[in-house]
């Protein structure tokens, strides 16, 4: 009988542990992807109420302005003769994957803007659009506030 060395066995070793380790690498690339898609959406998502909320806000009747004091007003606002819908839809918090939003009131109780309740550390710290710069710099997404000021 030859004798064995055990080449084969040692190289299978270091295959399966090459595998494990791009397997590694592969999830916290998946993982990471994910969560940027999420903070662009979410990103998208505060746009839009913001959006609805000055949309609300300008629209209403007479000469006092007003902001909505429920989110679910944003669906329809029936305040005029012509109904308008400033959102389709409550969106969830694409972070969190809630439904459930902060929100900033005004003096009275009105809805002006709305912010994701999670406490993570967010990927993009600069360069956001002129309307968002007060994002820079931001340590969690908690403080991503999405206000319409008039």
């Amino acid at each position: 009988m030859r004798k064995q060395q055990g080449f084969s066995y040692l190289i299978a070793l270091f295959l399966v542990s090459m595998v494990a380790v791009v397997s590694v690498r592969a999830m916290e690339n998946l993982a990471s992807s994910e969560r940027h898609d999420k903070e662009t959406e979410l990103l998208w998502v505060g746009q839009a109420y913001k959006k609805a909320i000055r949309q609300y806000y300008e629209n209403s009747p007479g000469t006092v302005k007003k902001f909505p004091k429920e989110l679910a007003q944003l669906l329809m606002d029936d305040r005029a003769t012509k109904i308008a819908r400033p959102l389709r839809r409550l969106y969830r918090d694409p972070i969190t994957a809630s439904d459930e939003w902060g929100i900033i009131r005004d003096q009275e109780g009105g809805i002006m803007g709305v912010y994701s309740l999670s406490t993570v550390k967010p990927f993009k710290t600069a360069g956001f659009p002129a309307d968002l710069v007060s994002f820079t710099g931001a340590t969690r997404y908690s403080d991503w506030h999405f206000i319409y000021q008039p």
